[in-house]
């Protein structure tokens, strides 16, 4: 099956990962061929790609984010567990997953994604049903970030089952101030990270077998925070954490 990737940051980065079968790409005519678009020419080339002129009506007609280029390619391959695992003894780190419960936005999951690239995360899972897949959308919303991303797609409780066997301990972050806050847990060593759905917050199967449940503190009138933005703050004190 074949979908269009677009956007520069998007299609440029697909192409540097070099993980999906390239089929067409098609360039705004005119165009000038600089800055990212050259990078993304220059990849085309190398992955020996046939570089196509389009009228901008027809780049209309696939996105209307297509920012003069658009990509042709297969769909994402998701990876399995153990793929994760193996990253992580490669780069001699301690496991660092995030599980994503359920997350139905689009633009939270690409942030998550993005968030997790970024601070170091080994690998992303998702839920086999119920929740969003890595749609063009998805790669857009993480710009591109998750075609370097390694992520598998399981039921959430097995996944935390398999983990705790690896020694891995796990913390779901919720809004209920009944867990602890989570500036007093410490996030160094084997850890999974659980973000619940933007309604309802984590599956209660899934927060029994979390170790920790923890909350942000907030101090402003506003009482909450959207998943992918309480999702990043933690994986940012993860981050930190690791690295002390």
């Amino acid at each position: 099956m074949k979908e269009w990737i677009t956007g520069r940051n998007p299609v440029y980065e697909c192409l540097r990962a070099n993980r999906r079968h390239f089929f067409r790409i098609l360039f705004n005519r005119n165009s000038k061929v600089a800055g990212r678009l050259e990078e993304i020419y220059h990849l085309a080339t190398d992955r020996k790609l046939a570089i196509e002129a389009a009228e901008i009506k027809d780049l209309e007609t696939i996105s209307d984010r297509h920012q003069g280029v658009a990509l042709q390619v297969g769909k994402y391959s998701y990876c399995e567990l153990d793929s994760i695992v193996r990253k992580a003894k490669k780069k001699d780190e301690p496991l660092f997953v995030l599980l994503l419960d359920q997350i139905q936005d689009v633009q939270n999951m690409g942030a998550l994604i993005r968030t997790a690239e970024v601070f170091g995360v080994h690998g992303i899972i998702l839920p086999s049903s119920r929740s969003a897949e890595v749609t063009p959308a998805v790669v857009n919303a993480s710009s591109g970030a998750s075609e370097h991303a390694l992520i598998a797609r399981m039921n959430i409780n097995q996944a935390l089952d398999v983990l705790k066997d690896l020694d891995v301990w796990s913390m779901g972050l919720d809004m209920d101030e009944s867990g602890q806050s989570l500036e007093r847990i410490n996030l160094s060593g084997n850890l999974a990270i659980v973000v619940g759905s933007e309604g309802s917050g984590l599956r209660r199967l899934v927060r029994e077998k979390c170790d920790h449940v923890a909350y942000i503190p907030m101090a402003g009138n506003i009482s909450s925070l959207n998943a992918a933005i309480a999702g990043s703050i933690a994986l940012y004190k993860a981050f930190i954490s690791r690295k002390t």
